[in-house]
């Protein structure tokens, strides 16, 4: 009789979901023997199904198991505990009989709760956009202080839902890091992947963080703004120099080498206003470490 968290792991090693990934590695960690797998097929918002030993194993969640008739009655009161407490779980069943849960908790990131707050002082509005059920998204939320969730939502519904933000005239940055997250960091006005995450959610992305550290987000935020001031600076300085200085040289005021040097001095005040960009990028470094001290 094959265990619980072996028919899981040996079915979700084909998958390329977070939660998947979570019960292999796991599995491996207790040196399961993962069993081969036939007729593998991903259900995209639902879960995976195929066979192991010749018996149909369905490996998903709820919603996964009432459409294909597993009667799971018997587990709904232990499934909203785990739910409440911010756990998802993931239900197992052999040939349509319910085979139990694993319930698996994804830890905050340490620095998300200090993120969300300074995305929220600088006129951010969050929101969780998740194809979780609505307790372990509400759980979430209100550690982390958010106060919009949408939750139930299956992949193609994310992009519609990126969609409609748009259309109410909001910029859009989605952050994702799963194959489920693929079609809304493509929709997004800027997709940003966490570096660990599948290829499928790198690719479709605009910014990719390097590290699992989730300030890169406002550090892309003050780089693009960074960059965005300084970009209209400079303009202003190349028109500034460049303008007054051909003015001046064809009405006479002022020799023709004096316009030339304008324009040099120009390119000079140019790049030093850039350079300029690099300590702003830092005292907002500076400032966040700061506040988080004072906190």
């Amino acid at each position: 009789e094959l265990s619980l968290l072996t028919i899981a792991a040996s079915i979700e090693i084909g998958s390329d979901h977070p939660l998947g990934k979570a019960i292999v590695d796991h599995a491996l960690t207790q040196n399961a023997d993962l069993k081969p797998v036939e007729e593998f097929q991903t259900i995209t918002g639902h879960g995976v199904r195929g066979m192991i030993q010749g018996k149909e194993i369905l490996v998903g969640n709820s919603r996964f198991m009432v459409e294909e008739g597993v009667i799971i009655s018997e587990f709904e009161e232990k499934i909203k505990n785990f739910e409440n407490q911010g756990l998802t779980v993931i239900v197992i069943a052999e040939n349509n009989i319910l085979a139990g849960l694993i319930a698996v908790g994804d830890n905050l990131k340490d620095d998300a709760k200090e993120v969300i707050e300074l995305l929220h002082k600088e006129g951010f509005e969050t929101v969780i956009l998740t194809g979780d059920n609505w307790r372990v998204a509400n759980a979430i939320a209100q550690k982390l202080r958010i106060k919009e969730v949408l939750a139930e939502v299956l992949p193609q519904e994310k992009a519609a839902k990126i969609r409609e933000f748009q259309a109410e005239g909001y910029k859009v940055a989605m952050v994702g890091d799963g194959i489920n997250d693929a079609p809304a960091l493509t929709q997004a006005d800027i997709g940003i992947a966490i570096g660990a995450g599948t290829d499928i959610a790198i690719e479709s992305a605009d910014i990719i963080l390097v590290s699992e550290s989730l300030k890169g987000i406002l550090e892309s935020y003050y780089i693009g703004k960074s960059s965005y001031s300084k970009t209209r600076q400079n303009v202003a300085l190349a028109f500034s120099f460049n303008g007054i200085g051909v003015i001046t040289a064809v009405m006479g005021i002022v020799h023709p080498i004096w316009a030339m040097i304008a324009m040099a001095l120009s390119v000079s005040a140019i790049l030093l206003n850039s350079f300029g960009s690099r300590s702003f990028i830092k005292s907002q470094r500076l400032k966040r470490k700061n506040n988080h001290k004072n906190h």
